[in-house]
């Protein structure tokens, strides 16, 4: 592989960077922010999420446990089993991911700004196609089969 193919890869992991110093700004790390973004799209086990997430499961009540503290999220026991616990995101959590949501597309918007203004723009458009390519895949991944993955 030469250089210019690895310049997608660390592209990514540059922006990742940016993110991450705006989200610090707002209080969360990546991977608070990360499950605070999936569970505005509706409340989840833990396992789901450990597997949406792409982590284990105990990273994700390792990371569970700090936006509990932090009164992001509330966990529900499951009336029907005992054992399955529901994670909602709190009023003050969606709050918390707004202004995470603004801090990290501002920083976004300033670093695309020394790109010329259609660049920019396309830049700016063109990431959530990124999230589409990860949800398809995820999907794909678990319309397998288990036991059937090489």
């Amino acid at each position: 592989m030469g250089v210019d193919d690895a310049r997608p890869a660390r592209a990514a992991a540059s922006l990742a960077r940016v993110v991450e110093l705006a989200l610090a700004d707002a209080g969360l790390s990546l991977a608070q922010y990360r499950l605070l973004a999936y569970l505005s799209r509706g409340s989840s086990a833990a396992s789901p999420a450990a597997r949406d997430l792409s982590t284990s499961r105990p990273s994700v009540t390792a990371l569970v446990d700090g936006v509990v503290a932090k009164g992001l999220v509330q966990r529900f026991p499951d009336p029907d089993d005992r054992r399955r616990i529901t994670l909602v995101l709190t009023p003050p959590g969606f709050d918390v991911l707004d202004r995470a949501d603004a801090a990290a597309i501002a920083r976004l918007a300033a670093v695309a700004s020394y790109l010329p203004p259609a660049d920019a723009e396309r830049a700016l458009e063109g990431l959530p196609l990124w999230t589409d390519a990860v949800r398809a895949e995820a999907a794909a991944q678990s319309a397998v089969a288990p036991g059937s993955r090489s």
